[in-house]
């Protein structure tokens, strides 16, 4: 089992997976959506077109980590791995150099995300050159959900969810339960996209700032449970006639006052790192003429495939989580 992959959607024994669904990836779609309204006007009227698509299918890599051989590895680096001389030598390698030096195992035992962003980047433009609007749409949606991730802390250390530090639950509290609480009073509006000069080292930029968070988003919380009585931590609530264990709101607002916007910060340049590697990558692709490409209508059998991977994504979830009881 990969529990890994687990710790956002299972944060607590009592937490239902259907009350987890509606709302564990708000953060997800908030930000691909919001980043099609910084492309330039050649490219607008296409992400405008099939921005519901864009949004529902920000958390298809999610989906997929429960079917795809190495799809996790793709949403995370494990940085506290390595010595500091270490990731900044990792930081200068292309993936074909950074294999050849550290051996793919080693690399893909501790995460990639910084380089598989540049990855899809490069397929993303390949898509452009070929105006393939299905696979422009899917691409766009995909890299989103990279970026956004690898702009998370705790997308960023060995420990993902305070299992190291008695803070079991973290990750989904903070890439989901503040975005949810607060995120309508976020102002992420970032004007337009700007081209991207160096995409694998933008990429490795957006980790390093995670990363350089980390300790506050650990601190912070572990210092609040000090503070408080322990029954004003964790409330309980009603989600779709579905009663669930959460964070209080009195202590995700005094959680969130102590991070001082950071979660704002860090959906903020996510939505800004998007909208420049979709601009980049059509830039790349030689600003091929998008106005002739429309919205794309699904056909019956795209449907029906697409509910069949989400009925396997929920039974897998369903799966583990009796492992877990048992």
């Amino acid at each position: 089992m990969n529990v890994r992959s687990l710790s956002v959607l299972i944060i607590f024994p009592c937490v239902f997976v259907s009350a987890i669904l509606p709302w564990g990836f708000y953060a997800h779609r908030k930000i691909n959506r919001l980043a099609v309204y910084s492309l330039p006007p050649e490219m607008v009227g296409l992400y405008k077109a099939n921005i519901d698509y864009l949004t529902e299918n920000a958390v298809n890599p999610d989906r997929r980590r429960y079917a795809v051989d190495g799809e996790a590895p793709r949403h995370y680096i494990d940085l506290d791995i390595y010595p500091d001389s270490v990731q900044k030598d990792l930081a200068a390698l292309r993936w074909d150099q950074a294999v050849e030096k550290y051996t793919e195992d080693t690399l893909q035992a501790y995460g990639i995300v910084p380089w598989h962003i540049a990855t899809m980047k490069y397929r993303l433009e390949q898509a452009f050159l070929e105006r393939d609007v299905r696979r422009i749409l899917m691409l766009s949606a995909d890299i989103g959900h990279y970026i956004a991730d690898a702009n998370v802390p705790l997308h960023t250390t060995k420990n993902y969810n305070g299992q190291m530090t008695n803070q079991v639950g973290i990750h989904g509290f903070w890439e989901s339960r503040l975005p949810e609480l607060y995120s309508d009073d976020y102002d992420l509006l970032i004007g337009q996209a700007d081209y991207v000069e160096k995409p694998l080292e933008r990429s490795w930029q957006a980790v390093l700032n995670a990363h350089a968070a980390l300790d506050s988003v650990l601190i912070f919380e572990r210092e609040l449970t000090k503070k408080l009585p322990a029954d004003q931590k964790f409330t309980v609530e009603e989600r779709n006639n579905i009663t669930i264990r959460n964070y209080s709101r009195p202590f995700s607002k005094k959680y969130h006052d102590m991070l001082d916007r950071q979660v704002e910060r860090q959906m903020k340049a996510s939505v800004k790192m998007i909208a420049d590697f979709w601009y980049t990558a059509w830039v790349d692709a030689g600003q091929p003429d998008l106005t002739g490409l429309k919205a794309v209508k699904f056909t019956e059998k795209d449907k029906q495939d697409d509910e069949t991977d989400k009925r396997a994504w929920l039974q897998r979830i369903l799966d583990v989580r009796k492992e877990a009881d048992n």
